[in-house]
């Protein structure tokens, strides 16, 4: 197998996550070898307590974006990889691999530059159940036969001594916001979810920096006293430790889902116009999925989230009710 390896995943915080599952398998099959990682700036995080990374390459895409994309090509083409591997189907990834010099430069068969690949494999179309991890997975088939892992983080100990002040008593997290509108559980819903939700302990709202206002306001409307907004007051590595000895999480089909799924915490996925079959669905040994029980055929309206519902209802987020809301809570506190 090959030694030295580069993992190419450039996408959003979430996919970034989910591709933490193919850096289990290579490490679990080959410990010895040297595994590194590129992502867009800001992700780096993520890596920072990573135990087996030997390094982390950033691409910074808002500035000099394509000055610094010859930057790390020299870096990577220096570093002479034995492998390469692109998760991503686009040009600028593409032409990374086929000009990395590694002797075997793996991506899926979608991308402009395949035919230049040494080893091209077929991207399984999304919406037939498969998880995108084992989609990833398929990649690594070069390489050898790896066991199918579970995306993984590793917050360090600063980061579990950050939240163990907020764990001292059972708990509930919820990060109410997303970068879609249509995968976004509507924040009157939310507001109405914490009126009267069965719990007396402290709730915990998670998000960015940028999520403050959205949790401030559902805050404003609630009034309550055991709420708290944590919206960029953690980093991605500390919300993950506090997600981990929460009772439950409640998330959008968005990144924080894959933040649970990656220290396993438990988690209640709600689904607004996406639905769980495009194979990002939570991966935690406890888990919920929370769906609209209505029959919608505009449903699911797209593979991605939309900036607004087309039909003006939103009905897949507003037909949801709240007894499905706390179910899953039930189950938990009851267990």
């Amino acid at each position: 197998m090959a030694q030295k390896i580069l993992v190419i995943q450039t996408a959003f915080i979430g996919d970034v996550v989910l591709a933490t599952a193919m850096l289990e398998s290579l490490h679990q099959q080959n410990p010895t070898s040297s595994i590194s990682i590129l992502v867009r700036k800001g992700n780096e995080a993520l890596f920072e307590a990573h135990p087996f990374i030997h390094e982390v390459l950033v691409w910074d895409k808002k500035q000099n974006k394509y000055g610094h994309w010859f930057q790390l090509l020299f870096l990577i083409r220096k570093s002479q990889f034995d492998a390469v591997i692109n998760v991503q189907r686009y040009a600028a990834t593409g032409l990374w691999t086929v000009l990395s010099g590694a002797k075997m430069k793996i991506g899926f068969d979608k991308n402009p530059f395949a035919f230049l690949f040494t080893n091209k494999i077929a991207h399984q179309a999304i919406g037939n159940g498969l998880h995108e991890t084992a989609r990833n997975h398929a990649l690594l088939s070069p390489l050898g036969i790896f066991p199918n892992t579970k995306p993984i983080l590793y917050p360090s100990l600063l980061d579990q001594k950050k939240v163990e002040a907020y764990q001292s008593v059972p708990y509930l997290c919820m990060a109410p916001a997303s970068v879609w509108y249509t995968k976004q559980f509507p924040i009157h819903q939310w507001i109405k979810v914490l009126h009267s939700i069965p719990f007396e302990g402290p709730i915990y709202l998670l998000g960015g920096p940028g999520d403050k206002p959205l949790n401030d306001q559902i805050m404003h409307a609630v009034q309550k006293k055991n709420i708290v907004n944590m919206a960029g007051r953690l980093s991605f590595l500390a919300s993950a430790a506090l997600q981990k000895g929460a009772l439950l999480n409640y998330v959008n089909d968005s990144a924080p889902m894959h933040f649970a799924s990656a220290v396993n915490a438990p988690v209640a996925a709600i689904y607004c116009s996406t639905v769980p079959e495009f194979g990002y669905g939570p991966l935690s040994d406890t888990s919920f999925i929370i769906e609209t029980k209505q029959a919608l055929p505009c449903r699911p309206c797209g593979l991605h989230g939309k900036k607004q519902c087309p039909l003006k209802h939103f009905n897949c987020a507003e037909t949801i009710t709240l007894e499905q809301i706390y179910q899953p809570l039930q189950q938990v506190v009851h267990n």
